[in-house]
C-alpha cells in the first residue's frame, strides 16, 4: 500500500517590517541620501569654514552675513524648482544632473580667489542641494517596495546625520592647516558629488531584484508606484489644490516649519548660545556639539529598524514629549544654567531621531499622492527653508533682548510640531492605508 507523501507545513512569510531587503535598494537608498548628506555638509562646512574665508578675502560683514543667509534662501529655492521639475521632466533625470551641478558649485567654492567667485559657488551649490533633496526622496520611493519604503527613506536622515558629523570631523582635524583645510573641506564636497554622479548614471533597478514573496504587498506596491511620473509632462499645479494632496502637504509641512525652526535655531545657534548666554569656553562648547553627533548618528539608525513597523509611530508620541521637556529644561534658566543646557542636550539628542526630521521624510512618501510627490514635498521644503533662513536672521538680536523669550517660543514650536505629529499618525497614515488597500480589493483578479 502506497505511503501519502508527507506535505511540509507553510513557512509562515516574516512581516513586512522584518523582511530582509535586497541589497540594490540599498544601493539607491544610499545614493538618494547623499542629497542630504551633500545638503547638510554644505551648511556645517559654510559654518566651520566662515570665520576663515572672512580674514582671507577681507569680506564686509554684510558679506559674511550673506552667504550664510543666501545659501538656505538657494536651497528653499532649489527645493522648489528641483521637486517640480522632477514631476515634469522625470525624476531620474533631474536627480542625475542635480548633482553634477553641486559639484560644479562646490569646485568653485574650493577654487574661489575672492569673495564674489565664493558667493557664486554658494549659489549654485545651494539651489542644487535644494533641487536634489525632493527629488531624491521621491526617487527612492518609487523604486522601493511598500513593504520597504518607510526603512529606506528613513536611511537617507542617517546620511544626513553622517554629513554634519564628517564636516564637524574634519572641521576639528583640520583646524591648523588655515585656508588649505577649509579648500580640503568643500574639496571633499566635490569629489563626494561627482561619485555619487557617475554611480547613480549607472544605478539599475531590475524588478526582478524583489521575487514577489507578498503578492498583496507588491501589488498595492505597483497601484503606487504605476502613478509616478516619469514622462515629460507632470501634473498641473492645480492638482496641488486636491484635498488628497492639500490635506497632507498642510499636515507635514506644519510639522516640518514647526519642528525645524527649534532645530534650525539650535542647529546653527547652539554653540553661541553657550558661549554667550551659559558662560561655556569655546572649546566646551563645540566638545558637547561634537560629543552629541555620535548619539543622534546610532539613534537614527534604529529608527530605520523601526520605519516600517506599528513601533515607528508608537515611539514618536514618547520621543516628541520628551523633545518638548528638552526644550522646557533649557527654557527654565533661560539658557543661563549651564547643568540645564547639558540636560537639554541628552533629551534632544535622544528623542529628535524619532521625532524630526525623518519622521517627515517618512510620513511625507507615505501621505502624499505619488504623482505630486516630489512636487509637494519641494514645496514644503521651499517654504520650510525660507521660514528657517528669516528666523535665523533674527535670532542673535532676539537672544540678545531675552534668550528665555526665545526659548519658551522654541518649546511652544515643538509642542505643535508634535500635535501635527499625532494627526498625522492617527487621521492621514491610516486613510492612506485604507485607500490602497481599498484600490487593491477592487483590482480584477488575473485568470
Amino acid at each position: 500500500m502506497a505511503r501519502t507523501p508527507t506535505v511540509p507545513a507553510a513557512v509562515p512569510s516574516p512581516p513586512p517590517d522584518r523582511r530582509p531587503i535586497p541589497a540594490i535598494y540599498w544601493k539607491a537608498a544610499a545614493l538618494s541620501g547623499m542629497a542630504s548628506y551633500l545638503d547638510a555638509a554644505l551648511i556645517v562646512g559654510i559654518s566651520v569654514n566662515l570665520a576663515l574665508w572672512r580674514d582671507s578675502y577681507d569680506m564686509s560683514v554684510w558679506m559674511a552675513g550673506a552667504i550664510s543667509a543666501i545659501v538656505t534662501f538657494c536651497i528653499a529655492v532649489g527645493s522648489l524648482v528641483g521637486g517640480r521639475l522632477g514631476d515634469v521632466f522625470g525624476r531620474r533625470r533631474v536627480y542625475n544632473w542635480d548633482i553634477l551641478c553641486y559639484a560644479f558649485g562646490a569646485l568653485l567654492i574650493t577654487v574661489a580667489p575672492n569673495d564674489v567667485v565664493l558667493l557664486a559657488g554658494v549659489v549654485i551649490a545651494g539651489l542644487a542641494a535644494g533641487a536634489d533633496l525632493p527629488t531624491s526622496l521621491a526617487v527612492v520611493s518609487d523604486a522601493a517596495p511598500a513593504w520597504a519604503r518607510g526603512r529606506l527613506v528613513a536611511f537617507t536622515q542617517v546620511m544626513w546625520v553622517a554629513g554634519i558629523a564628517v564636516i564637524t570631523a574634519l572641521g576639528f582635524a583640520l583646524s591648523t592647516l588655515g585656508m588649505t583645510g577649509a579648500r580640503l573641506i568643500t574639496g571633499h564636497l566635490a569629489v563626494a558629488a561627482l561619485v555619487t554622479w557617475a554611480l547613480r548614471a549607472r544605478l539599475k533597478l531590475a524588478s526582478e531584484a524583489d521575487p514577489p514573496e507578498d503578492p498583496a504587498a507588491d501589488a498595492v506596491a505597483a497601484i503606487v508606484e504605476e502613478k509616478t511620473v516619469e514622462a515629460p509632462g507632470g501634473t498641473s499645479w492645480r492638482t496641488l489644490l486636491d484635498r488628497s494632496v492639500m490635506t497632507p502637504m498642510l499636515a507635514t509641512f506644519a510639522f516640518y516649519v514647526a519642528w525645524g525652526l527649534g532645530a534650525n535655531t539650535f542647529g546653527q545657534f547652539s554653540t553661541y548660545l553657550l558661549v554667550t548666554v551659559s558662560g561655556a569656553s569655546q572649546s566646551l562648547a563645540t566638545g558637547i556639539g561634537l560629543a552629541s553627533v555620535p548619539i543622534g548618528l546610532v539613534l537614527t539608525l534604529g529608527y530605520v529598524r523601526l520605519a516600517d513597523g506599528a513601533w515607528r509611530d508608537r515611539l514618536f508620541y514618547a520621543a516628541a514629549a520628551v523633545q518638548v521637556l528638552a526644550f522646557v529644561t533649557a527654557s527654565v534658566s533661560g539658557g543661563t544654567a549651564l547643568s540645564g543646557m547639558l540636560a537639554f542636550f541628552l533629551l534632544y539628542q535622544l528623542s529628535n531621531p524619532f521625532a524630526g526630521e525623518a519622521s517627515y521624510k517618512v510620513w511625507s512618501q507615505l501621505a502624499l499622492p505619488a504623482q505630486t510627490r516630489a512636487t509637494t514635498q519641494g514645496l514644503t521644503y521651499a517654504l520650510s527653508r525660507a521660514v528657517f533662513a528669516v528666523a535665523a536672521f533674527f535670532t542673535p538680536a532676539l537672544l540678545e533682548y531675552s534668550s528665555a523669550l526665545l526659548l519658551w517660543t522654541v518649546t511652544a514650536l515643538m509642542a505643535v510640531a508634535g500635535f501635527a505629529g499625532v494627526y498625522i499618525i492617527r487621521v492621514l497614515v491610516p486613510r492612506t492605508t485604507a485607500v490602497a488597500s481599498t484600490t487593491l480589493s477592487t483590482q480584477p483578479a488575473e485568470a
